[in-house]
């Protein structure tokens, strides 16, 4: 392979490299289809050279991202369907698992979303990683850029640790590049079910609990800079798993809940409480 990298005048060095730019522009590319819409329901009249200046892509420039804008037909109408239907690309696509599932408890499905949190002129990105079925949020991130290593592969490492003992979790995403990125798989295999939704439409728990966040808790503790927004990122966390309580839990809140959850399901499975019908 030297022989061939001396041949074409490159080196192994800059062939690498040169793949790690790919990859990370495609990251980028896949979850700012994602940014743009979310964007555009704040300001809906909002051009692209206005949502460049906002957004300020880490991979692309500004010529760039106006083909990349024209491209996804953003110049058209804002769609509602934010994802290309083909694969001609090659990207990773998983089945949507959670459709019309019925869940009976916690750690069966996770569902996760990036999302973006304006402070004065400067974009970051919040990810959140909750379990459906208890509500609770069980990772989360807060980052600069749009890369896998600062987004989806912390908050789901904080996530792993909720785990119990022979659970698989099906964690769900709405397909950004994020959750198909080279990290990220390597992180779920032989641990989490991958699954993904054709739209953000197919991730609504993951939706709501982004709004909720940003409106209800980051809006009024008024973060001025990443290092606030990191510290009232926790503090909203727990808040929110610890102090909220929720309708759909009945009033309770979602640590509440699974320590409730967890408790019984250990009375349930010590011999000592079965019940002897002979």
């Amino acid at each position: 392979m030297n022989q061939i990298y001396r041949a074409i005048g490159t080196s192994k060095q800059n062939v690498h490299q040169r793949l790690q730019r790919e990859l990370h522009q495609l990251e980028e590319q896949g979850q700012l289809c994602r940014v743009v819409e979310q964007v555009r329901t704040d300001h809906p009249g909002m051009g692209a050279k206005l949502l460049y200046k906002k957004i300020m892509p880490e991979t692309m420039g500004r010529d760039r991202f106006y083909a990349w804008y024209r491209s996804e037909g953003f110049t058209v109408h804002p769609r509602k369907n934010w994802r290309r239907t083909t694969d001609s690309s090659g990207v990773i696509r998983f089945e949507n698992l959670i459709d019309k599932i019925e869940l009976t408890g916690i750690n069966q499905v996770w569902v996760s979303d990036i999302t973006y949190y304006e402070i004065g002129d400067r974009f970051y990105y919040i990810t959140l990683v909750m379990d459906q079925y208890s509500r609770k949020i069980k990772g989360f991130s807060a980052s600069r850029s749009l890369r896998s290593e600062e987004t989806t592969i912390p908050a789901l490492q904080m996530a792993l640790k909720e785990l119990n003992m022979g659970d698989k979790p099906i964690i769900h995403s709405d397909g950004g590049g994020q959750y198909y990125s080279k990290s990220f798989l390597s992180l779920t295999a032989n641990k989490l079910i991958n699954s993904m939704g054709k739209s953000a439409y197919e991730n609504p728990y993951a939706e709501r609990l982004n709004r909720t966040i940003k409106s209800s808790y980051l809006k009024g503790y008024a973060p001025v800079d990443f290092k606030r927004l990191c510290e009232d990122l926790k503090k909203a966390v727990q808040m929110y798993n610890k102090e909220k309580p929720h309708l759909g839990l009945k009033g309770r809140t979602p640590v509440f809940f699974e320590n409730q959850y967890n408790k019984n399901k250990l009375k349930f499975n010590d011999p000592s409480k079965t019940v002897n019908c002979i």
